[in-house]
């Protein structure tokens, strides 16, 4: 894998996000060359600053609306591989911010893809959106890659438009390699994005408070970001050489990794070692989110030859030993490279 990204020129946008933080810390890692753009970290702290990423990489600050400016800078840049991540990724703020959760998940992503159908390299591209894109009517079973897409709430929805648009751009077009990416829920170090299950416990942690929870029994795909970047480097791998027009891929975990919330929480305060918080139960009207999940990655498995390399104990495990570490005042770059190379070696 090292090999065939070596050099090359890969773009993420979404770069200052924690997946994107995530992605191209990898791929510096691995010899890329690699180039950012995204708006700036909207956290404090952020991944993207600790570990300093804008000294590592090419960064802009673009946003993906601006089609302009978007299209300058990939021109530009003339990238080999693109990776798309930017997005409103929020399922509660969707519903306060919809219009702009479908502007940029749903127009951004076309703004991208229009901006690398003009540079005549049939640049490859991985377009990333989430396990909500589909029809969900909360019957749990797994989803496969050919169920209907969908969406209750409008993060979802917009997601399932994001599918869309992007396989009638490849069978209008077919100029660029295109295939779509479906992650579950994504757990690992340096996400502080609010009404995020991690953020609210170690923010209540590293605060000697009691953890609030929501839906704690809704059941989620929990995987360390550590499995997902590693499908998607493989999927790229494979849509270099592909032979059909557009493909879609789901990355879920093990089927033990199928924990309700209220389960993951309790396990990772039991591997932060000085933990003094307990649950409780949000009180609380909030917007209605589905209360099952589950995705079916056989064909990942079969085709692009990805598994899951952690279990649930050491998918939280490693997660909650990246927080205590970063509570603890430790130099966080050092061992965020730690846990990449122990799994992607």
């Amino acid at each position: 894998m090292r090999d065939f990204y070596k050099n090359k020129k890969i773009l993420i946008t979404g770069s200052s996000g924690f997946v994107g933080s995530w992605l191209a810390i990898t791929l510096n890692q691995m010899g890329a060359k690699v180039y950012g753009i995204s708006l700036e970290p909207n956290t404090s702290p952020s991944l993207f600053k600790l570990i300093n990423l804008e000294e590592k990489i090419k960064q802009e600050y673009i946003n993906i609306c601006d089609f302009k400016l978007l299209s300058k800078a990939i021109k530009e840049i003339s990238p080999d591989i693109v990776f798309h991540l930017a997005a409103q990724p929020l399922v509660r703020e969707s519903y306060f911010k919809t219009i702009e959760t479908f502007n940029t998940n749903v127009m951004g992503t076309l703004n991208v893809l229009e901006s690398c159908k003009n540079i005549d390299t049939n640049i490859n591209l991985v377009c990333i959106t989430t396990d909500k894109c589909y029809e969900n009517e909360e019957h749990g079973e797994r989803f496969i890659e050919s169920d209907p897409l969908g969406g209750k709430d409008p993060y979802s929805a917009s997601k399932a438009c994001t599918e869309i648009v992007t396989k009638s751009h490849a069978l209008s077009f077919n100029n660029l390699r295109l295939c779509t990416a479906r992650a579950g829920n994504i757990i690992g170090g340096g996400d502080w994005a609010k009404d995020r299950i991690i953020t609210d416990i170690v923010e209540s942690i590293s605060k000697e408070k009691d953890i609030v929870i929501r839906s704690p029994k809704s059941i989620r795909p929990w995987q360390h970001i550590i499995d997902v970047v590693n499908g998607y480097l493989k999927l790229a791998i494979y849509n270099e050489n592909k032979v059909e027009v557009f493909n879609a891929f789901n990355f879920g975990p093990l089927e033990e990794n199928e924990i309700d919330v209220e389960t993951l929480a309790n396990k990772f305060i039991s591997n932060w070692s000085l933990s003094k918080s307990s649950l409780v139960l949000d009180q609380n009207e909030n917007p209605p989110e589905s209360k099952i999940l589950r995705l079916d990655s056989s064909k990942a498995m079969e085709v692009l030859d990805w598994k899951p390399l952690m279990d649930i104990e050491n998918t939280i495990k490693e997660t909650a030993i990246w927080y205590e570490n970063f509570y603890s005042g430790k130099e966080i770059y050092k061992f965020t490279i730690g846990q990449i190379n122990k799994y992607l070696n």
